[in-house]
């Protein structure tokens, strides 16, 4: 496996985006729960075509011009999470749904606590929008990337919040 890094910035702080064999394999923020050691990220090396790719689509979600993102991903997790991450891209944009609806709609109606521990291990945060995914209550509950982070980016999605920068906005550094 050939592993590349290199950090963008963007409104919720840095995001670190990993390539593994030149396909985007995770975008980290700062302080993420379960973010892995940076000496496993590989090499810096901001010209991988995947970290444009990705640089300009999340530089259009954050200037609200990207609903949906296209650019291919290669996630690496056990055939559960990457059932329950594909199940995330199918939530729309500015919706959420809880644990148990996510549970639901994988055929797995009494995993929601699994489906919670998956949601919490999506290595791709933003683009795989692991945010979308709330408490059965309606409440705010745990997010990899802090309830705060969570809260400016659904409240973005539900246009609470001005877009921040222009089509290409994310800069690499």
């Amino acid at each position: 496996m050939d592993r590349t890094h290199t950090v963008i910035d963007s409104p919720v702080g840095p995001l670190t985006l990993v390539a593994t064999d030149g396909t985007l394999s995770a975008v980290y923020m700062e302080k993420q729960r379960h973010r892995p050691a940076e000496e496993t990220f590989g090499v810096r090396d901001p010209s991988t075509y995947a970290f444009e790719q990705a640089a300009e689509q999340l530089g259009e979600y954050f200037a609200g011009d990207r609903k949906e993102f296209t650019v291919p991903l290669q996630p690496q997790g056990t055939d559960f999470q990457r059932t329950v991450w594909n199940a995330l891209c199918d939530i729309p944009y500015g919706e959420t749904l809880s644990y148990g609806e996510l549970a639901e709609r994988i055929g797995r109606p009494g995993a929601a606590r699994a489906v919670g521990l998956a949601n919490g291990r999506n290595p791709v945060s933003i683009i795989v929008p692991c945010h979308r995914v709330i408490g059965s209550t309606g409440q705010l509950t745990g997010y990899g990337g802090g309830i705060e982070r969570k809260r400016h980016l659904l409240d973005f999605e539900r246009g609470a919040l001005v877009p921040q920068g222009g089509g290409a906005g994310a800069t690499l550094w």
